[in-house]
């Protein structure tokens, strides 16, 4: 049972914003929701705020709305030998323990009570573009091999990645590959096993899966590897399973505030009048996951996107499934952008691993 099952009970009421807080500082991936009479509610999970924001459910709203009212649970005085089996039967990650009326009086955790789950998905990280937007850094160095924190960024994604369970890595290369291929070489340093697509041409994000060795038979994941985030990876696997797509896209909620009065009219009658309206949209994270069948029908050195592939994907009436990140993200696309991930690192990467 987790020693601070505690720090995650919230009442009904708590409004989600605060309770997104409070879910980020008991960092248990789950809080357990509570009735006004300390009777379980419900819990809420990473799982249950992405489904609120993709329904654009108020931050305001109390957390009773964004909540799942019918949690699997276990009986206070069950065994540890129960708790894993329930939880894995059900594939779950947390498992609240109720008393007789119905009250939590504890938390198991999978990751407490059982061993760590070895992944078995690959991983292909984007590794091979020229950088040229943060020139001139990018002069002499990689991108991926450029230091955030004071260590390689390709380094801190292989790092991220190992911690949930993926031991599993191909780095696809082209502009100065040596570099990248003299600093990873096997893998072996890192305690995962490293191997290498490399692009003669640019063939693409998803054109170049079909240099792959081998067809896999596990969906895997593929992310840019110019990345910064603390997503839970094994999440979005079990996510992708769970919603049996093809093509699981991850988003980020983009924020933009038009600067001047926005004014609606018909004819010559204005019909609505907003001063300084801020539009909100999912743009394309950068990290994907795909299915098995879906690289088999990538051509060897084909030129081809994901966001091409994806296209294919809806044209063809397949499943493109759509995961909300919440958890720190940022494209380093440009200087201003490296300079924000050396200020970042220490909060996200150094602290919040305390």
């Amino acid at each position: 049972m987790s020693a601070r099952w505690q720090d995650a009970v919230v009442g009904e009421d708590l409004p989600l914003l605060d309770a997104i807080a409070r879910l980020d500082a008991a960092a248990l991936q789950i809080l357990i929701v509570t009735d006004a009479e300390g009777r379980l509610a419900g819990t809420l999970t990473d799982g249950d705020v992405r489904r609120a924001i993709l329904r654009q459910l108020s931050l305001d709203s109390p957390v009773a709305e964004a909540m799942h009212r019918s949690p699997t649970t276990i009986p206070v005085g069950a065994s540890r030998e129960e708790a894993i089996g329930r939880m894995r039967e059900r594939r779950l990650r947390h498992l609240p323990i109720i008393d007789e009326g119905g009250r939590p009086v504890g938390l198991d955790l999978l990751d407490e009570v059982a061993a760590p789950t070895t992944r078995p998905n690959a991983v292909v990280l984007m590794a091979g573009g020229l950088g040229t937007r943060l020139r001139p850094l990018t002069e002499t160095t990689p991108k991926p091999l450029l230091r955030v924190g004071g260590r390689p960024l390709l380094e801190t994604i292989v790092e991220s990645f190992a911690d949930h369970g993926f031991t599993r890595f191909f780095l696809s290369i082209n502009y100065r590959a040596d570099q990248v291929e003299a600093y990873f070489g096997d893998g072996s340093q890192l305690g995962v096993e490293v191997d290498y697509l490399r692009e003669d041409e640019a063939l693409g994000t998803a054109g170049a899966l079909s240099l792959l060795p081998e067809a896999p038979t596990e969906p895997i994941v593929v992310m840019n590897g110019d990345i910064l985030t603390r997503l839970d990876f094994g999440q979005l696997i079990d996510f992708h399973s769970r919603t049996h797509a093809e093509l699981t896209m991850c988003v980020r909620e983009y924020e933009m505030q038009v600067p001047y009065g926005v004014v609606e009219v018909e004819g010559e009658r204005v019909t609505s009048l907003v001063e300084k309206p801020t539009a909100r949209h999912f743009v394309n994270a950068g990290i994907y996951v795909l299915a098995p069948s879906l690289i088999a029908n990538i051509r060897r050195g084909e030129r081809l996107d994901m966001t091409d592939l994806a296209q294919r994907v809806m044209a063809g009436n397949g499943r493109l499934s759509a995961f909300p990140i919440r958890e720190y993200w940022l494209d380093i696309g440009h200087l201003k952008d490296y300079e924000r991930a050396q200020a970042d690192f220490a909060r996200y990467f150094i602290e919040a691993d305390r």
